[in-house]
């Protein structure tokens, strides 16, 4: 079990720095876009590049029109730093010294329904507004699936904390 704890330590750590990462970029590239400040535009302004703080080295690029900017600029963004806190919550749960808790099937919950419905309710938005790669359709299968292992084991870590708490009753 120590192994457990250094990995998911480990995993933690990672996935928390990863989650600041995408959230900051998510951040940095609304204020650059509303502000214009550390934005340059190529082909006409067709296409935009966000640089990096006060240089014209460009950190991202992407096409110069709303749908594109939301759906497949910011969203992936966003939702990805949230797919990283929650995994990292998920990773937190299997450090601690007790394995079963009501917080750790909360986050488990938690995490397996953003990744069974969100993915697939933002593309069903996108689809009206932007052409969607076949590529996304592998995504949403592969956080479908995902979400479907994470509710099984939060089923049992449910069953595992009725089984704790009704041993402790005993005691």
């Amino acid at each position: 079990m120590k192994t457990t704890h250094i990995v998911s330590k480990i995993l933690f750590y990672f996935t928390r720095f990863l989650s600041v990462v995408y959230f900051f970029l998510a951040t940095y590239s609304v204020f650059t876009l509303v502000t214009g400040l550390f934005l340059t535009f190529k082909d006409n302004g067709k296409y935009f590049q966000v640089c990096y703080p006060f240089t014209t080295h460009p950190v991202m690029l992407g096409d110069y029109n709303l749908p594109y900017i939301l759906f497949d600029f910011l969203a992936p963004l966003s939702l990805y730093g949230l797919f990283f806190l929650l995994s990292s919550n998920v990773f937190k749960v299997f450090f601690h010294p007790k394995l079963f808790t009501q917080n750790g099937v909360l986050h488990l919950k938690r995490f397996y329904l953003s990744n069974l419905f969100i993915p697939s309710i933002v593309i069903f938005f996108a689809f009206f507004f932007v052409p969607l790669d076949n590529e996304v359709v592998l995504f949403i299968i592969l956080h479908g699936m995902l979400g479907a292992f994470a509710y099984f084991l939060a089923a049992i870590f449910k069953q595992g904390l009725n089984l704790q708490n009704e041993q402790d009753l005993f005691i």
